[in-house]
């Protein structure tokens, strides 16, 4: 696949591929014979992990280590694992702050729509 049609298909643009390629977020995309980046299935399937991750709030520089440690092959399982494991308890904690901030903006609309609109709405009739 060409860098647009994959630029298409994931929502990036052919810049960010480019980038993410550069700084190792993603390993190095296959290339054609005159050159270009001609993406493989297993390139397309990096560039969605790194997406699906970017998107769920794991850092650049974590994503950029795994990566690293999968070009180093299988003595680095265990340090894939734990770095896997560590970015995921620290997702966990941000959904879990995530989940008390949307029930807080829960309780405000509530005390919205029950104290303030009645309020609102007895001006309006005064003015």
């Amino acid at each position: 696949m060409m860098i647009s049609e994959v630029s298409e298909k994931y929502g990036l643009t052919a810049d960010t591929l480019r980038y993410y390629e550069r700084i190792g977020l993603i390993p190095r995309v296959h290339r054609n014979g005159s050159g270009i980046r001609d993406y493989t299935e297993q390139d397309c399937r990096w560039v969605e992990f790194v997406k699906c991750m970017r998107g769920a709030g794991l850092p650049i520089e974590a994503l950029i280590e795994y990566v690293s440690l999968f070009q180093q092959g299988e003595e680095t399982v265990e340090a894939r694992l734990a770095l896997l494991t560590e970015q995921r308890d620290q997702l966990v904690a941000r959904i879990q702050e995530m989940q008390r901030t949307l029930e807080r903006l829960n309780v405000k609309i509530e005390r919205y729509d029950q104290i303030i609109l009645p309020v609102e709405k007895e001006l309006a009739v005064q003015g």
